[in-house]
């Protein structure tokens, strides 16, 4: 895999001026107020992220996955949220842009695949016909230069007779046909930014396959930049370059693929990788889950957020039940890691507790 990240600019405070990379995340806070309080879904987020490299991005359901990519698109109702920090795209700052500007700049240089293709595509309108739509918004061409092009897109990403399926409906088509389709939709308009969320869910292994060689394809294609967002380690070992681990809408660690799965350096990764099944080795015991369960995003614990499902949480001397720990590199090249415990301490757990028991 790819260490490009090597070298790369830190991640400047907010208000530090235009970053070095192509996408650039500081300090983004997403929240939602409810009756029942404030639901801080992403609270202080920092990433990177270059022209053709994929960005793992991992966590249960609720860490702020999908809240962080329709972010990055604009997609939050400005009346029903609170969206704070900045997002740089290209050189352009999206959280304090006007909604049309960013609504511009959706399709043409940032596209996202949706988890289900079912429900984001219109029953009512042919495939074809929406592919059509999504093109002819930012290209000035004529109704039968968009189908050509349609139908090109549905041939690019493996769907046979794409002249005859680019007049079929959604419901016509299969679970990984539609994900297809969902795809060149996206990839229609050679977006440089791609963010796929959980796009190999609910599809068979074959079929998840397929769609990851067609995504690390046509990258190489276009050189589009990639999130893939995913609750599946194997997914992301698969495509990404680096990996993000959220938990409790924070950035727990960040690394490359060799540094996450060979030297991890955060307890929740360990449980991650605990629980993830192998079939490169006989194992004889139960595969073990992270114990409890993720936090409320209304009422996060103090300090840590994970402290009150860590086994280590009593060698911080307290700090875990009391100090919010920060994003800080641990000496090998680009890896941090946001965890109280020593980095002595972390490296003696792994080595006798929790790498011979993978």
């Amino acid at each position: 895999m790819s260490t490009a990240f090597e070298g790369a600019p830190d991640v400047g405070p907010v208000g530090s001026g235009k970053p070095a990379s192509f996408l650039e995340v500081r300090d983004l806070k997403i929240h939602f107020p409810t009756d029942d309080g404030l639901v801080k879904s992403v609270d202080g987020l920092n990433f990177e992220l270059e022209r053709g490299q994929t960005l793992g991005i991992v966590g249960e359901s609720g860490s702020g996955k999908s809240v962080t990519s329709l972010g990055i698109l604009g997609l939050h109702n400005r009346r029903n949220s609170r969206v704070s920090g900045e997002i740089w795209l290209d050189g352009k700052e999206l959280v304090s842009a006007p909604p049309d500007d960013v609504r511009r700049l959706r399709g043409k240089n940032m596209a996202m695949i949706f988890q289900d293709p079912l429900s984001s595509m219109h029953p009512f309108y042919s495939v074809g016909a929406q592919i059509i739509e999504a093109y002819r918004i930012h290209n000035n061409v004529s109704k039968s230069v968009a189908r050509k092009h349609a139908i090109d897109m549905l041939g690019r990403v493996g769907i046979p007779t794409p002249d005859k399926r680019v007049d079929d409906y959604p419901h016509q088509f299969s679970g990984g046909m539609r994900q297809r389709a969902m795809i060149a939709m996206a990839l229609s308009c050679d977006p440089e930014l791609l963010i796929a969320d959980e796009p190999t869910t609910a599809l068979d292994v074959t079929v998840q396959a397929q769609i990851l060689d067609l995504l690390r394809d046509l990258q190489q294609e276009f050189n589009s930049a990639i999130i893939m967002i995913t609750h599946d380690l194997g997914v992301v070992a698969e495509l990404s370059d680096r990996i993000m681990v959220m938990y409790g809408g924070r950035s727990i660690e960040q690394g490359t693929v060799e540094e996450l799965f060979h030297q991890p350096q955060h307890p929740y990764t360990w449980g991650l990788l605990g629980s993830m099944p192998r079939l490169d080795r006989e194992r004889t015991d139960r595969l073990m889950p992270v114990k409890g369960t993720p936090p409320s995003l209304i009422n996060l614990p103090s300090g840590c957020a994970f402290h009150p499902r860590c086994g280590y949480a009593e060698l911080t001397e307290g700090k875990s039940q009391t100090v919010r720990p920060e994003l800080e590199y641990t000496g090998q090249g680009r890896h941090r890691v946001a965890c109280h415990l020593t980095a002595e301490q972390r490296q003696q757990i792994w080595e006798t507790q929790i790498r011979p028991n993978l």
